[in-house]
């Protein structure tokens, strides 16, 4: 099998002035990726860090830059998933780490569950060895900013961050909505799946999204494909989009037409906005997203 591999760095109205530091984002973990597929690297490691590398680039939300919830604080959920044996892990509600997708691969591999949060994946966090790290080593300033500008206006609502902005709702920097995720296949016909985020802006404390949810932020079996959702991801949840693409392919749909259609259940069915990526598993790619704009790059094997 030749490798392949597709990453992104969010789909909302990323704004021009930004734009291409997402793309340029989006490509370092790419080409760091691939490299390591083309060296014969597993699937599972070559997604984990193309998700550690942004995890500490401060464009996306995810890791450093990571929003702020509505009390000031940074909560961060991560999954990964190996598709040779359906094997996931995932971590909510974290901070104090730089790499909480690198924490969710441990509790894959390292124990007999498959999802920690809060107090009890702090305690596993500092059990495994993972250095605490200081709330302003994770916080940006912007970020700061942002929450000090949107905490009190009762008129925020988390849709306004992925439509086009039309009516200068959306600071102009633009308020990012930047979840990460990576899929792929390795030489052996692998497939993994991993996403991490920071969840979105002025969010209750202790909200769970979609990105640490198996099926729907993430999916991978090599049976089928892999998948790594984003955007809205209340709505995400709601049609376990990534389920969804990975059963559209395993009915036969090429890849960019079960991302479309995944879209399309997203769209029709839950009113939602947001993207997705896939690998089928003859190493296809496919994308779709219906906001504005999807940072994401993607690449094969020569």
């Amino acid at each position: 099998m030749k490798p392949a591999i597709i990453v992104h760095g969010g789909a909302w109205d990323i704004p021009d002035k930004i734009w291409q530091a997402h793309k340029e984002g989006c490509t370092k973990a790419l080409e760091k990726g691939m490299e390591m597929l083309e060296t014969g690297a597993s699937a599972i490691d070559a997604v984990e860090e193309c998700i550690k590398i942004m995890e500490m680039n401060p464009v996306f939300d995810a890791g450093r830059g990571s929003f702020l919830n509505i009390d000031g604080k940074i909560e961060m959920d991560a999954g990964i998933m190996d598709g040779k044996d359906l094997s996931f892990g995932a971590i909510g509600g974290i901070d104090g780490i730089y790499h909480p997708v690198s924490l969710a691969r441990k509790v894959m591999e390292e124990t007999e569950h498959v999802f920690l949060a809060g107090n009890g994946a702090h305690k596993f966090a500092r059990k495994m060895g993972f250095q605490k790290i200081p709330y302003e080593k994770l916080l940006v300033g912007r970020e700061l900013d942002r929450w000090l500008r949107i905490k009190d206006d009762p008129d925020f609502r988390t849709r306004t961050v992925f439509e086009e902005d039309k009516k200068g709702r959306i600071d102009k920097d633009g308020i990012r909505v930047d979840t990460v995720g990576a899929v792929a296949i390795d030489i052996n016909g692998d497939i993994s799946s991993a996403t991490s985020t920071g969840g979105i802006p002025k969010k209750m404390s202790g909200r769970i999204g979609d990105a640490p949810i198996v099926g729907c932020g993430f999916y991978a079996d090599n049976l089928a494909g892999g998948a790594s959702a984003t955007g809205w991801g209340e709505q995400i949840m709601k049609i376990c989009m990534c389920k969804t693409a990975v059963d559209f392919l395993s009915e036969g749909l090429d890849p960019m037409e079960a991302a479309r259609r995944a879209v399309e259940v997203l769209e029709t069915r839950v009113d939602g906005s947001g993207g997705i990526i896939l690998i089928d598993s003859k190493g296809r790619i496919g994308h779709a997203y219906n906001t504005p704009r999807m940072a994401f790059e993607f690449s094969y094997a020569v």
